[in-house]
């Protein structure tokens, strides 16, 4: 079955009931996927709840209305086979009504995220192409390519008027400095969560000839980010410091990096909420969903920061915070010369969340093999080839990451 034909049959579904509960995954991905069908099910009068989580249980599940899981379900064999699920990650859901590329025989892990899928079939619902912004946020949510699917969709974004891609500085931001002592992706040795340091650089990249009013030389600061951060940074990720931007006219943060981030971090810090209101284009509370993200992103820094090796675990960290694991391990796993496999963990109440990297080229593929560890430890998790997560007990970690290490020794 072709991705289109599963999209069409999905929204023929939707449009059959009268009341949808929308349970979407807390990232930047999930959250644009579950905002993009909610638009498209008001345009087409279908009421719906919409609610962000990290996990879904049977009791999050309404027995009254139909399901749609966006970004998340596709990892669950329990799951009802009537429930609608709109994912990207390695399938084992078996219900019918699955849209997911995988199964299309793309590759969901850099060709077409859920909120990709997501607008698929919101166009099987209406003329729903000025959502395609969102798609940007779940492409670079996920460290998606710009090809297949993805080039398509921003071709037709591009063409409409909807994305303007352009040229620039593309860490996140509401002003210059904030977008440097809060950079994680990536990473900058002595520049990330260093305000001084970054005031310092700003101050002294100023263009001073007579009758300028450039204000700060561009060039002059990023040569001197760049020799800040080079002894401890791979050219790789340097060069990711300046590339493609993308502004999205119709929402209510035109950056698109900006608008990703900022939506990832409310999810990510249990306010997604306010995340999903700006993706419905409420301007309400984005002084609120800016703050947000800033906090969490110097939460991350500060957690790198103070990260060492677990005893005798070598590539194992633990976090004080779950809400920052993932972006760590992205961190540790990205921008360090190793090419060993990383494992954030955090406690959260009895339960452990984990959080997997592995860089690309080795093996094994994370997503199958964190599934299983976990079922194996009285859990559950799964996810990419290069990225996988899981939630067990914390009295069972021990067991979990002596298999682990076993596991990725290779």
């Amino acid at each position: 079955m072709t991705i289109e034909s599963a999209a069409a049959t999905l929204a023929e579904q939707l449009r059959r009931q009268e009341f949808v509960s929308v349970i979407a995954h807390h990232d930047a991905d999930g959250i644009a996927a579950g905002s993009i069908l909610c638009h498209a099910m008001s345009r087409a009068g279908i009421r719906f709840r919409f609610r962000i989580r990290h996990t879904v249980t049977k009791s999050d599940l309404s027995n009254e209305s139909a399901n749609l899981l966006c970004d998340i379900g596709a990892g669950m064999e329990t799951l009802p086979p009537e429930a609608m699920v709109i994912d990207h990650h390695v399938p084992v859901f078996k219900g019918e009504l699955h849209v997911n590329p995988h199964l299309a025989g793309i590759d969901g892990d850099t060709e077409l995220s859920s909120a990709g899928a997501a607008y698929l079939v919101a166009q099987e619902l209406g003329d729903n192409r000025d959502l395609a912004g969102l798609v940007i946020c779940g492409i670079l949510g996920d460290s998606q390519e710009i090809r297949g699917k993805n080039l398509e969709i921003c071709n037709e974004a591009i063409a409409n008027g909807i994305v303007s891609p352009g040229r620039g500085v593309t860490l996140p931001g509401r002003d210059m400095p904030e977008r440097w002592y809060t950079a994680i992706s990536p990473y900058l040795e002595g520049i990330s969560g260093n305000q001084d340091r970054v005031a310092d650089l700003i101050e002294t990249s100023v263009d001073e000839k007579e009758g300028s009013e450039s204000g700060t030389e561009l060039d002059l600061l990023l040569s001197r980010i760049i020799l800040t951060a080079a002894p401890a940074a791979s050219w790789s990720n340097l060069q990711k410091i300046y590339g493609d931007t993308y502004a999205l006219q119709r929402e209510v943060i035109e950056d698109g990096h900006s608008l990703t981030a900022v939506i990832d971090a409310c999810g990510k810090t249990g306010h997604g909420d306010i995340g999903a209101t700006l993706c419905l284009r409420s301007s309400q509370h984005l002084k609120q969903a800016w703050e947000i993200a800033r906090l969490h992103r110097t939460t991350v820094i500060a957690a790198v920061q103070a990260s060492r090796p677990a005893d005798n675990m070598s590539g194992i960290y633990q976090v004080p915070d779950a809400t920052v694991a993932s972006d760590v391990a992205d961190i540790l796993v990205r921008d360090s010369d190793s090419a060993q496999a990383i494992l954030v963990y955090a406690r959260s109440g009895d339960a452990c969340r984990i959080s997997a990297r592995i860089t690309a080229g080795k093996s094994p593929e994370l997503g199958p093999l964190v599934r299983q560890l976990a079922a194996t430890h009285g859990g559950e998790g799964g996810g990419h080839v290069l990225r996988a997560g899981a939630t067990i007990p914390c009295g069972n970690f021990t067991a979990f990451a002596r298999d682990w290490k076993e596991a990725t020794a290779s």
